[in-house]
Formats: structure tokens, C-alpha cells, sequence
């Protein structure tokens, strides 16, 4: 396996779980999120803790990815880094990947 060029049962794989993994984060960051808006701080802090989580949020893999495949390892990898999946998560996936990512 070249190490730029993911086998296509993982591509595949990874484009049927990412929606999932994204959502599923997502749902993590609005509970953050109202955990801020309902805490004690003042509503300007609040405010504005809130507009900058969502300002850095919003740009990583765990919200938003560009699906090409070359972009597939350096995506998990960012996944992995943010917390949005663990190594089981990648049950299923090829063991050159698991190997590349997890080593």
C-alpha cells in the first residue's frame, strides 16, 4: 500500500463512518456548549467563551472535512488527536492503516 493512497475498502469505510463520528461530536460540543450558556458566568462571558469555541470548532476534521481521499490519513490521524474517535473505532479498517496510524 502506497502511504499516500488508502486501499478502497478503507476509503470506503471511512467515508460510511466519518458522518457518524462528525455527528456524533458535534452532539458533544452543543452539550459543552450549553453547559457554558447555563454555567455562572456573566452572559458576556458566556457569550463570548461560546463564539470562540465555535470560531476553532468549526475548522477542525471533527466538524468538517474536504472528502479526498489523500486527505483520508492526515483526517483520521486528526480525529484520533481531537478525542471525536478512539483506536476501536477503527475496527474494520485495514491493519497497514491501523499500523500507520497507531504506531
Amino acid at each position: 500500500m502506497d502511504m499516500y493512497t488508502p486501499l478502497e475498502s478503507d476509503w470506503k469505510l471511512f467515508r460510511q463512518r466519518l458522518p457518524q463520528w462528525q455527528e456524533n461530536h458535534m452532539k458533544k460540543l452543543c452539550d459543552e456548549y450549553a453547559a457554558i450558556l447555563t454555567g455562572e458566568q456573566r452572559g458576556s462571558e458566556a457569550f463570548w467563551e461560546i463564539e470562540k469555541r465555535i470560531r476553532r470548532d468549526k475548522e477542525r476534521v471533527g466538524v468538517i472535512a474536504d472528502m479526498r481521499r489523500s486527505l483520508m490519513y492526515g483526517h483520521l490521524w486528526s480525529l484520533l488527536e481531537e478525542g471525536v474517535i478512539t483506536p476501536d473505532d477503527l475496527t474494520g479498517f485495514s491493519e497497514e492503516l491501523k499500523a500507520l496510524l497507531l504506531e
